[in-house]
C-alpha cells in the first residue's frame, strides 16, 4: 500500500521496518511513471509518498532539489537516497 503523508511525522511512520519514501509532485512526468512502478510493488513493500508542493517545508529540510527523490529507511534510519525514475526491479534492489 502506498501511504500518502498528511499531518503525520515522517519519523513516526518509518520507525519500524524498511520504508521507501518518495518525494514527488503531481506535475512531474517521471514521478507519474514512477508511481506505476510503486503501485506494482506496493503489496509487498512499505511506501510513503510525499507531495513536495503540499510539504515544501519537508522538501527543504531534507534538501530535495529534484523529483522524484527516493529515500530508503530501515528502522528509522535513512540508509540510501536515489534521484530519478526507477523501474520495479531497480526499486526492489534499492530497498535491499
Amino acid at each position: 500500500m502506498i501511504k500518502k503523508l498528511e499531518n503525520e511525522k515522517i519519523d513516526d511512520i518509518v520507525k519500524d521496518g524498511t520504508w521507501l519514501v518518495d518525494f514527488s509532485a503531481t506535475w512531474c512526468g517521471p514521478c507519474k511513471m514512477l508511481e506505476l512502478e510503486l503501485d506494482a510493488i506496493s503489496s509487498t513493500q512499505n511506501i510513503l509518498q510525499i507531495d513536495v508542493d503540499k510539504h515544501s517545508d519537508l522538501a527543504a529540510i531534507f534538501g530535495i532539489m529534484s523529483v522524484p527523490t527516493l529515500l530508503v529507511y530501515k528502522d528509522g534510519k535513512m540508509v540510501k537516497q536515489s534521484v530519478g525514475y526507477k523501474d520495479k526491479d531497480e526499486l526492489l534492489e534499492l530497498m535491499k
